[in-house]
């Protein structure tokens, strides 16, 4: 039974969504494309910003259960976001699917979220990549200005407080990843699978080379700071083991949503996994985690066992190879709020698409610009509190979202079927919750204030201006 709905709670129709005009977005992604943009934005932050951090402060060898129990959990709800990639292939990932099956504030609720997370997570691996970058600069004997060093507060011993007042480098590579995606998805995809297949061989390289040198000592405290540890870990980490649900978000952009984006989906993360657990193995064979550096592990693992010249071509390729991370969640980011804008839960003005390029520019650099304000003023501690607590409740809601139009809609054309429903979903909904509880209060707080602010704007703006909000009784089901 069609009927009208005018709460909180109007759902946009599935048939309403398929048969909405893409928007000018150009349809240029083939599979090998969408996969390479999933791994970009799974194989980067995780390898080279934070398994050095995680090892040496919070979980020591045992990162490497952190990353088994972080992709178990993503790869419950992996199997959930390919199911809906394969029935909704429309832009906006989470946010659409919550829309059309939840109702529009769950809508809102997770796409608002999204663009803080997708943004913040641009804005933490920039600082990462910052770190390779003053690293790879000392290999050769370079000294920047204080001032442009880092973020206030970061100051190294030795360094008076007060010396940094911005991280130049990281605003910088903001700014070059919304100037590239700017460019046509077709130009920049191309950028992304070349990045991507230099990111997979310095992996590669990586693993090949530093297996010589593990110390199985190394291993012998394999959980130094207990179970917990690697728990608190897995929560510190989960951002690392997703990435394909920011590509997802491009599905308007494939060549056949349908079909490739599910393949696409379980892809990447299946690839991306094998080398997370090989490298982590290395890292924490190579050095003991009380000796890791935490901004540029992998650089300073080699250079620390003789090999100077290697940890120079990892710190190069590190900075090529995140670049990946940053291209996928700001598109990511770009394509959620440009779905807000078209649908009225944001100004119209915000999808806007340049006419030939035929990408959303005006959501690109403000987006990019307010990673690069983040990356350029915060610690990647300070940052990277802001990421995961939104991204675990989005994947909660698609987990959920799945059960719920199964038994809701069982006779729905489905590209791909999540196994075992309802019990891989839930799998995802337990673990994703059972994560949250471990991050920090801090994390909390700053998502409170978030949301708040989130529900004044909704109630403010979005509610009147959504396009269901006078709809025909055929725009919105009950």
């Amino acid at each position: 039974m069609i009927m009208t709905q005018t709460g909180v709670f109007r759902r946009k129709p599935i048939d309403l969504i398929e048969s909405e005009d893409g928007g000018g977005l150009r349809r240029t992604l083939g599979l090998w494309q969408l996969t390479a943009i999933g791994i970009g934005g799974i194989i980067g932050a995780g390898i080279f910003s934070l398994a050095g951090a995680v090892a040496n402060e919070t979980a020591g060898p045992a990162v490497l259960i952190s990353f088994l129990i972080a992709g178990i959990a993503s790869a419950a709800a992996a199997f959930s976001y390919a199911e809906f990639a394969g029935l909704i292939p429309r832009a906006g990932s989470a946010y659409t699917y919550g829309y059309a099956v939840l109702g529009e504030l769950v809508g809102w609720f997770i796409g608002w979220d999204l663009l803080l997370e997708y943004t913040a997570i641009v804005s933490v691996v920039a600082i990462g990549i910052s770190g390779y970058f003053n690293s790879l600069l000392s290999f050769m004997h370079v000294q920047l200005p204080a001032w442009m060093s880092g973020a206030p507060g970061t100051e190294p011993a030795g360094v008076a407080p007060g010396s940094y007042k911005v991280n130049l480098f990281a605003v910088l590579l903001c700014l070059l990843i919304a100037f590239v995606l700017n460019q046509g998805m077709r130009s920049a995809a191309r950028f992304e699978t070349f990045l991507v297949y230099l990111k997979i061989a310095l992996v590669l390289l990586v693993v090949a080379v530093g297996a010589f040198h593990i110390k199985a000592g190394n291993w012998s405290n394999f959980f130094p700071f207990g179970i917990s540890g690697a728990f608190t870990g897995a929560a510190t980490v989960f951002f690392a083991v997703f990435g394909y649900d920011a590509m997802s978000t491009a599905a308007e952009e494939s060549t056949e949503s349908r079909k490739h984006m599910p393949k696409a989906i379980l892809y990447s993360l299946g690839i991306s996994m094998v080398l997370y657990v090989l490298a982590c193995l290395v890292l924490t064979g190579m050095v003991n985690y009380r000796d890791i550096d935490k901004e540029s592990a992998f650089s300073s693992a080699f250079a620390s066992v003789g090999l100077n010249a290697l940890g120079a071509v990892i710190a190069v390729g590190a900075i090529l190879g995140i670049l990946t991370v940053l291209f996928t969640f700001l598109l990511g980011a770009t394509r959620v709020g440009y779905s807000m804008s078209r649908d009225g839960l944001l100004p119209k003005w915000f999808s806007g698409t340049h006419p030939t390029r035929r990408v959303p520019t005006r959501m690109t650099w403000v987006l990019g610009g307010a990673a690069a304000v983040i990356a350029g003023l915060l610690p990647i501690g300070a940052a990277a509190e802001l990421t995961n607590i939104g991204i675990l409740l989005a994947f909660v809601v698609v987990c959920v979202a799945v059960i719920v139009l199964r038994y809701r809609r069982p006779d729905l054309p489905r590209g791909f079927r999540c196994p075992a429903v309802p019990v891989v979903p839930a799998i995802g909904v337990v673990f994703s919750l059972w994560l949250i509880t471990f991050l920090h209060p801090e994390t909390w707080l700053r998502f409170a204030i978030w949301f708040a602010i989130g529900l004044v704007v909704y109630f403010g703006y979005s509610r009147r201006h959504s396009r269901l909000a006078s709809p025909p009784d055929e725009n919105v089901t009950g």
